[in-house]
């Protein structure tokens, strides 16, 4: 039931330990690994073979049942339509002629203008003629129509390609999931989810960290002494931060998750944002219950924190509810900074949860120089590169002026501008970020003192 592969060892979220680990954002690619067939949930079973698809499905016969009536009335209709001949030949120009033609003849018989005989003989003729257009067009129609051999082949192979798309694309078995199922679904899926203990059971073993000898001695040392004196609050605080350097992920989180209990009220956010890490990724980069438990006391402190609500957004997306996780990210996607390291994963996996909480989105360009770029920079010339920086912030500050932007641009713009000496442009910015920002007194604080301090 674990939600994912921990993956390969790389740089943990921010660094802060300055050290190599199991990072959360390795594993966002395969906890996102959206699937055609069962609810937003990456710890649900895998897909079902085709034996087990076909057994689901003779689950719902009545299902099937009314299908293969519709199947069968749909083929009878096209191969009605397809074999008989066209319609239209009672309308025919000769037909009406020679009707029209036997009606003036006993017209005429009537008002006396021509005879018994003349009238017989005449309707004889004309009859003759009114039959033999009928039959060439009668023969024609059904020249024209399909032979019914191949028409019946042309519907089968419809048909049975129309049935076997969908044995593929569809869900054959599934119920039907409205909206107010999948919600209970969900409600259920988070209410019953794994706990953390259960998570850390069927998480793979981390990469083996081996420390030289002389760490190794210190480490034994630091053990020892907190399991003396279990409830020294520096001692805790050090063993945890090193056991999550030797890989101990588990023995991390319990060295964090004592610290932060007897640390109570005076926890702080920092500390429960630590601790709620060390179970994620002790868990393989699931969010457990006991690890919400320190999300939502990090998000009740500081609902702005970054790191928090992408682990908000990590653990809605697990439980089946991608339009929470749209929610969280997409507005941290906007804030940035473009080098934070939930930014790939999250510009990687929002358009995958947008289409699954049936949201239009389209993704934000990437900011910033590629790779070439940087490296043309480098071969430039100092009034060339001024040019190119000039070019780029002049860029930055079109965009905002016309389209506006998250806090943190203008914040760059405002400093751009000041290290290259344009007091007057920061004037107008800042002007420009007080109409945006209108409505967000806090912001607009900040803006102002951003270019206080930019300005000379």
């Amino acid at each position: 039931m674990i939600v994912c592969d921990p993956g390969p060892t790389i740089r943990r979220l921010r660094q802060r330990h300055n050290r190599e680990n199991c990072d959360i954002m390795s594993v966002l690619p395969q906890v996102l690994r959206l699937r055609r067939r069962g609810p937003f949930c990456p710890c649900r079973k895998s897909p079902m073979s085709a034996a087990q698809r076909w057994g689901a499905a003779m689950e719902n016969f009545g299902f099937w049942a009314v299908a293969g009536g519709l199947v069968v009335a749909v083929a009878a209709l096209m191969l009605r339509a397809l074999s008989r001949p066209p319609e239209g030949q009672a309308a025919h120009p000769d037909l009406k002629v020679y009707r029209d033609q036997l009606a003036e003849v006993e017209r005429d018989l009537a008002r006396g203008v021509i005879g018994a005989d003349e009238a017989a003989r005449l309707r004889v003729e004309v009859s003759r003629r009114l039959l033999e257009a009928d039959r060439a067009l009668q023969g024609a129609a059904a020249a024209r129509a399909l032979p019914l051999l191949p028409v019946a082949g042309v519907v089968a192979v419809l048909l049975a390609g129309g049935a076997g798309i969908y044995w593929h694309l569809g869900a054959p078995g599934y119920p039907d999931m409205p909206l107010a199922a999948r919600l209970a679904a969900s409600d259920t899926l988070y209410r019953t989810r794994p706990s953390q203990a259960e998570a850390e059971a069927q998480a793979p073993a981390p990469a083996p960290v081996t420390p030289d000898a002389q760490f190794a001695d210190l480490m034994e040392k630091l053990r020892a002494a907190v399991a003396a004196r279990p409830d020294d609050l520096r001692g805790l605080e050090l063993l945890a931060r090193n056991e999550a350097l030797l890989g101990r992920n588990i023995e991390a989180a319990r060295a964090q998750e004592h610290l932060v209990a007897l640390l109570g009220d005076q926890a702080t956010v920092e500390q429960h944002l630590t601790a709620l890490e060390y179970l994620v990724v002790a868990a393989g980069g699931y969010v457990s219950p006991q690890a919400e438990a320190h999300l939502t006391r990090v998000l009740t402190t500081d609902p702005r924190n970054k790191l928090a609500r992408y682990y908000a957004g990590l653990m809605f997306a697990q439980v089946g509810r991608p339009d929470r996780t749209f929610e969280f990210w997409e507005p941290l996607l906007a804030e940035g900074p473009a080098d934070a390291p939930w930014i790939a994963p999250i510009r990687a996996a929002l358009p995958d949860v947008a289409e699954r909480a049936g949201l239009r989105y389209t993704p934000p360009d990437a900011k910033g120089p590629d790779a070439a770029a940087v490296a043309a920079a480098g071969e430039m010339s100092a009034e060339d590169r001024q040019a190119m920086i000039e070019g780029m912030v002049a860029q930055l500050e079109g965009r905002l002026m016309s389209d506006g932007g998250p806090e943190e641009e203008w914040q760059k713009l405002f400093n751009a501008l000041s290290v290259l000496g344009q007091p007057e442009r920061v004037a107008a910015a800042l002007k420009a970020a007080e109409t945006a920002f209108a409505a967000d007194p806090a912001a607009l604080e900040r803006l102002r003192a951003a270019a206080g301090a930019a300005a000379p």
